[in-house]
Parts: structure tokens; sequence; C-alpha cells
């Protein structure tokens, strides 16, 4: 790879038929929520990561260890019936002024919880903020 920049094709048909099939009480919010994220920045693309979409830069970043998810902003969890969970992988690395934030665990993950629209409607601008932050901390080599 000799400091060759990859960049990771993004993959919308399977997250949309992925959405399609989608049997959960709150698939309303979470298509509301992978809209807002998308739209936060043209960079970001999107895949099925851990049985659920996930949300990454697709730009060119230098060579590094998966393990390190330098390159994924979030994945959701659809495992709770009363709340959509969006998990940061490395969301300590963002600033997080408007508190949408939530845990301290050591690895940096992050959590933001969604539980209706009422809360996708008063927190969007929070969301895109939090993801525009974490792409400017990206080391783009």
């Amino acid at each position: 790879m000799n400091g060759q920049l990859l960049t990771k094709t993004s993959e919308p048909a399977k997250v949309d038929a992925y959405m399609k099939a989608l049997k959960h009480p709150l698939a309303d919010v979470a298509a509301a929520l992978r809209s807002i994220i998308l739209r936060a920045d043209p960079s970001i693309g999107e895949e099925i990561k851990w049985n659920a979409p996930a949300f990454f830069y697709a730009g060119a970043l230098p060579p590094f260890n998966p393990k390190d998810y330098k390159r994924h902003i979030a994945v959701f969890n659809l495992a709770r019936p009363d709340c959509i969970r969006i998990i940061f992988p490395s969301g300590a690395r963002a600033a997080n002024p408007a508190g949408l934030l939530q845990g301290d665990y050591a690895d940096g993950r992050r959590l933001a919880l969604f539980h209706d629209m009422e809360e996708v409607e008063a927190r969007s601008a929070a969301l895109q903020a939090v993801i525009i932050d974490w792409l400017a901390t990206l080391d783009r080599g």
C-alpha cells in the first residue's frame, strides 16, 4: 500500500433493502435518522455492519488497522424496541456541546438514543453537528 490513500465504497442499495425489510416499532425513526446522517456531508457512505445500518467516511484515508474504526462514524443498534441507539465507535473525538452523545466508555465509544420522531426533530441539528465535527478530526493523510 506504500502511502497510498484508500477509499471505501458506499452500499446504499443494501441499506435500502435492509430498511425496507426492517420490522422494528421505530422503523420510521431509523429511516429519519439515516436521512439526517447522510445529509450531514456528501462524503458519508453507508453499509450494513453488525446487522444494522452503519455510516462511514467514504473518502480517501491512509491505510490503518481496521480494528481502529478510524473510518466508521456511527452504527445503528436496533436491539431495543423502545429506542434507536446510534453507536459512535470513536465518538469521544467529536465535540458534543448539545449533550447528544452519552456514556464515557474507555474505548472512546459514545451513544445517542432516539425514542420517537419528536426527539429526532428536536435533535437533528445536534446530530449533524456531531458528525461534521467528527469528520473534521479525520487524518486524511
